[in-house]
């Protein structure tokens, strides 16, 4: 029999927090693109998406501009 086991919890902060962990990620990668180098269009990803669990921790986060995120997501990755 096999037994379900429940998945972990998601690592989620609240606006204000999840704000503040958003500019240090920026100030971090130096408010670039870490794939193009773009300094506009900035958005934070997810490297493990939220819906896998991804947490919102400096680990899982970098900045990619708006054309690289949209790109890295419809590949899937």
């Amino acid at each position: 029999m096999s037994r379900a086991f429940p998945k972990r919890p998601q690592l989620r902060l609240e606006a204000e927090q999840y704000g503040r962990l958003r500019l240090q990620i920026l100030e971090r990668d130096g408010w670039r693109c870490q794939q193009c180098g773009r300094r506009d269009q900035l958005q934070i990803h997810h490297l493990v998406r939220r819906s896998q669990l991804g947490a919102d921790c400096e680990e899982n986060l970098i900045v990619l501009c708006s054309s690289c995120h949209r790109s890295l997501h419809l590949k899937g990755t």
